[in-house]
């Protein structure tokens, strides 16, 4: 199935939870995509979502087998991810999910090749990195800024999910965790940056084997039994050469490492949040003082969620509109399958080399995106 350059690439939505407002509300900025249905196994959610955004309410199966829909948007929850994908490619329809591609590598392994087997295209979150900081930072880059990347170091640390969510039991267990949980976004911008990864080595642990519930709701009070580690402390080796720190946790309070910060032959490069479109990015020549550059006023970097309160970055559907224009231009898109497995592959193995203490090679590869340009990024809106 290939979209001609007249038609909008028709999108069915499969999940109607808090991350589809983003996606909806962003969709009519973009030229060659449109939504046109939804579906949730709670009608209420897809009753409410339709009806905000103006959508056709269908049942999943339905959303499915329409002859009407080019591309399922997976927005469900992770655990339903390749089942939802992989009866979209059966039905001949693209794939865009949200992240991961699957809870194990061997589920991301099977859609790409199912996808890659029919002819089709799958893509998947985050797409974060074609936002204003990434596309700044990889501008950078490409213009050799900092030299030869050698090292770096990128933090995502945190108290975790207890205090704000009332049921966060499920974060803790396997097949969630820190690394699966947030690594997709971090992961994926230094792959951008960098260029893939082929080893790691790692060392897991937890700060408690019991997490108290503080947030409000029936559970509050309660304790949960924690199943998968805490803290997670990475050595990333990229075929480029260069070695990267990645340290993911829920045991932190309070801490003052940067995001992401890249050091090579002639300077270095620090990033904001990859969880965002936007932010500071801080560029040090020669060990010179940091020269900050706020890229909220560059394409997809403006401040625009929440919705009530705007304080980042949001533009969620960039990623698909790329696939929309990809398929058009007959090209991998940017957020593509390949990518998401490829980071998916190499969280398992920084989980592997934690529990085994044994430095993992990554067995696939990827090829690293290439560079969304200002005038593409541009073209993508309508």
């Amino acid at each position: 199935m290939n979209q001609s350059s007249s038609s909008k690439l028709r999108i069915g939505v499969v999940g109607c939870g808090s991350i589809s407002l983003a996606y909806m509300r962003n969709a009519p900025l973009f030229r060659d995509v449109v939504i046109t249905a939804c579906a949730d196994l709670n009608r209420e959610a897809a009753e409410r979502r339709g009806g905000e955004f103006g959508l056709r309410v269908t049942d999943v199966d339905a959303l499915i087998t329409d002859p009407d829909i080019d591309l399922i948007l997976n927005l469900t929850i992770p655990a339903a991810h390749y089942d939802i994908s992989s009866r979209a490619l059966a039905e001949g329809k693209h794939v865009f999910t949200e992240k991961p591609l699957g809870v194990n590598a061997a589920e991301g392994r099977a859609l790409v090749e199912a996808a890659s087997a029919r002819g089709l295209a799958i893509g998947s979150a985050p797409d974060t990195f074609l936002g204003a900081a990434g596309r700044r930072a990889r501008r950078l880059m490409e213009g050799g800024i900092i030299g030869k990347p050698v090292t770096g170091t990128a933090f995502m640390m945190g108290r975790g999910m207890e205090h704000w969510h009332p049921d966060p039991s499920f974060y803790y267990q396997p097949g969630a965790g820190p690394v699966l949980d947030m690594g997709p976004y971090y992961l994926t911008m230094m792959v951008n940056l960098l260029g893939p990864i082929r080893r790691v080595q790692a060392v897991a642990t937890s700060g408690q084997e019991d997490r108290l519930i503080t947030a409000d709701g029936p559970k509050k009070g309660t304790t949960f039994k924690v199943g998968t580690p805490t803290s997670v402390l990475s050595l990333l080796e990229f075929a480029c050469g260069a070695t990267v720190t990645f340290g993911a946790s829920w045991d932190v309070f309070r801490h003052s490492n940067h995001p992401i910060e890249l050091h090579g032959t002639e300077g270095s490069l620090r990033l904001p949040d990859p969880d965002t479109f936007g932010g500071v990015i801080g560029l040090s020549r020669r060990g010179a003082e940091w020269e900050e550059m706020n890229t909220a006023t560059d394409l997809y970097g403006a401040v625009n969620w929440p919705v009530v309160n705007p304080d980042r970055a949001n533009y969620r559907m960039l990623g698909l509109a790329d696939l929309a224009r990809a398929l058009v231009e007959a090209r991998t898109p940017r957020a593509s399958g390949q990518l998401a497995l490829h980071v998916l592959e190499v969280m398992e193995a920084i989980l592997k080399a934690g529990e085994t203490g044994t430095a993992q090679a990554i067995g696939g590869s990827v090829t690293q995106p290439a560079e969304l340009r200002e005038d593409e990024a541009e073209s993508l809106l309508a």
